[in-house]
């Protein structure tokens, strides 16, 4: 049974839906701490030959705060904004119409931060016809002492998983020899070099994976999501 873990980030890249694709079992960590800066709340997207970031105002919480203890603010002029954005960098694709449609309506004011990435992350994978299952850290029974690594093993052992893979860039942070004396295979999925239309200017790579689903058809995403290999 593949396990995959990640903390619920705001319309993540294209590695994040990979993972996704290729597990049994996914699981969004929405309780662990809140890091400002990070992915939970901001992406890129791409207007022109440049990138910038579509970035979710926050309110003001603890420095302590879990990721589903934060909130988004509740001013409509804030999220407008955003959309706003988004319109200007994609109002061209060919698919600029059905994902605004797919998106626009469940960015809102107000919402938990945790709730408004799970529930978009969700309508992309229906979307593209993913089925795999998902389940919410902080919904699952496990020992809430356990930190790190133990933690996640925890949460693959509470999913009969035997097997977890994670993204590449937490290579450093795991040992496949301790992983493997509990019972769990651990590998790292790396993505190869994907490279796709983006209209007239030049490609951007590691943008929010809004970007693929403006400019690509779902065969092709499909076909994007399996360019990957297993470490």
């Amino acid at each position: 049974m593949k396990i995959g873990i990640m903390q619920p980030y705001f319309l993540p890249y294209i590695a994040y839906f990979s993972l996704i694709n290729l597990v049994d079992k996914f699981i969004y960590y929405d309780d662990v701490q809140y890091i400002k800066r990070g992915w939970v709340n901001r992406n890129r997207v791409k207007m022109k030959n440049e990138w910038l970031h579509i970035i979710l105002p926050i309110k003001k919480a603890s420095l302590n705060s879990n990721i589903n203890e934060v909130f988004v603010v509740n001013n409509k002029r804030e999220i407008d904004k955003i959309k706003n954005t988004i319109k200007h960098c994609y109002v061209n694709a060919p698919n600029y119409e059905k994902i605004k449609n797919l998106v626009f309506e469940n960015i809102k004011p107000g919402l938990n931060i945790s709730k408004l990435n799970i529930n978009l992350i969700n309508i992309i994978c229906n979307y593209l016809n993913i089925d795999t299952k998902m389940y919410i850290s902080s919904e699952i029974e496990k020992n809430s002492n356990l930190k790190g690594e133990n933690q996640i093993l925890e949460l693959c052992k509470s999913l009969d998983g035997d097997h977890y893979i994670n993204p590449i860039g937490g290579k450093e942070l795991y040992s496949k020899k301790k992983i493997y004396k509990l019972g769990i295979r651990l590998n790292f999925i790396e993505i190869d070099k994907i490279e796709y239309y983006q209209g007239k200017y030049n490609f951007i790579e590691n943008l929010s994976f809004l970007d693929v689903l403006m400019w690509c058809s779902k065969e092709k995403i499909h076909h994007l999501l399996k360019m990957y290999k297993l470490v």
